[in-house]
């Protein structure tokens, strides 16, 4: 008998996250630190806009983009706080969270036998939705020795005649790492060089702690080049709501839309009236949210720092990347020993790429008294092995 499962996805690994999840979840006291998500529940008054939606009836499907009254208020949202502007008609789509947008958006643009350049350390789906198309992912490791960034001269290297687009996402996820505007302007550069596209993963665009946020788009005669990806599960804290938009030139949008109709019909009708109301009325929340994060941030990498585990300043999301070189551990043995020793659960850098080997992520959305609890228990393991 023949396979029953496509060898592409036979050949798929699974997520590297996922496993220390399961792990963390049937012990007792554990402080995770693994989730990346905001603490936070989602407003009453998206919630209530919710609610209200359904006590009126609203259960039936929307237009398969997504409903007009919440593209109107992404576009207004995008021009106001990012100054980059879109037509509600035809350049936006609702979709089920940045995770389908991004899916669609890559389905849309590669062939198989294409490349796509994709910035490591980075999320775990990135290089696994290119193959799923037939295409192949780039992998171009970031400098770590400066926080993260770019490295420019590799990432030129990484570009072939087969080079479709570059997949960027800064603030990064696992990193917590902020390009400077003049760094994306050198990126710019390449993109139009070698005549590229790009998928500008944006969903940390509203968490960013110590410059304002340039979204790829803005920059000069990028807006035709850029695919922008965005929703509202971090800076809105509506993860379960599985919420999201990608926004783009007509004639890629008109393509994406095609896809979108046949895989997904439309996003939640429920959790578009409330994103209406988070667009509207949320952003007293999201600054407090911003705020709290930031002071987590800085005693949490400080903390870090000070027990021996170097780790640069993020400057936007939610993660931190401290080193774990020094202990002599891998990645792996790290955050396994951690767990087990003292029912402290992060994720091991290696799971991001090749490039966060000798790195774990750590997620400070979680109360203070937890960061200070785990502190005190990464302390003692890392001077046990020292």
């Amino acid at each position: 008998m023949k396979s029953r499962i496509a060898n592409h996805v036979q050949n798929l690994q699974p997520s590297g996250i996922r496993r220390f999840f399961d792990v963390a979840a049937s012990m007792e006291g554990v402080i995770s630190l693994g989730v990346g998500e905001p603490d936070f529940v989602t407003s009453w008054g998206v919630r209530e806009a919710c609610i209200t939606s359904l006590k009126n009836g609203h259960t039936s499907y929307t237009a398969n983009a997504g409903l007009i009254e919440l593209r109107k208020e992404i576009s207004y949202y995008l021009r106001q706080q990012f100054e980059v502007s879109y037509q509600a008609e035809k350049e936006i789509i609702v979709t089920v969270g940045a995770s389908q947008a991004l899916d669609i958006a890559i389905r849309t643009i590669v062939d198989p036998g294409d490349e796509v350049i994709v910035i490591e350390p980075s999320f775990v789906s990135y290089a696994p939705l290119v193959e799923l198309t037939g295409g192949k992912a780039v992998l171009v490791g970031a400098d770590s020795l400066n926080g993260f960034t770019v490295d420019m001269a590799k990432l030129e290297e990484a570009i072939t005649e087969k080079t479709k687009a570059i997949l960027l996402c800064f603030p990064n996820n696992p990193t917590g790492t902020m390009l400077t505007k003049n760094q994306l302007l050198q990126i710019s550069h390449l993109v139009e060089k070698y005549d590229l596209l790009v998928l500008s993963d944006e969903i940390y665009a509203e968490l960013c702690f110590d410059q304002n946020y340039t979204s790829f788009a803005t920059l000069p005669e990028m807006k035709e080049r850029t695919i922008l990806i965005s929703g509202f599960s971090k800076g809105f804290a509506m993860t379960g709501w599985r919420l999201g938009f990608v926004a783009g030139p007509e004639d890629i949008m008109e393509a994406i839309l095609k896809i979108h109709q046949y895989t997904m019909m439309c996003a939640s009708t429920m959790a578009q009236h409330g994103a209406i109301e988070a667009l509207k009325n949320g952003r007293d929340d999201l600054e407090e949210m911003k705020k709290s994060y930031r002071r987590r941030r800085n005693y949490f990498v400080a903390s870090l720092n000070e027990l021996g585990l170097p780790c640069h300043l993020p400057g936007g999301a939610f993660y931190a990347f401290p080193s774990v070189q020094q202990t002599g551990l891998s990645s792996q043995e790290f955050a396994e020993k951690l767990l087990m020793e003292e029912k402290v659960a992060v994720v091991p850098g290696d799971v991001f790429g090749k490039s966060g080997e000798g790195f774990i992520r750590c997620s400070y959305a979680s109360s203070m008294e937890q960061l200070q609890e785990a502190i005190k228990r990464m302390e003692r393991f890392v001077k046990s092995y020292q």
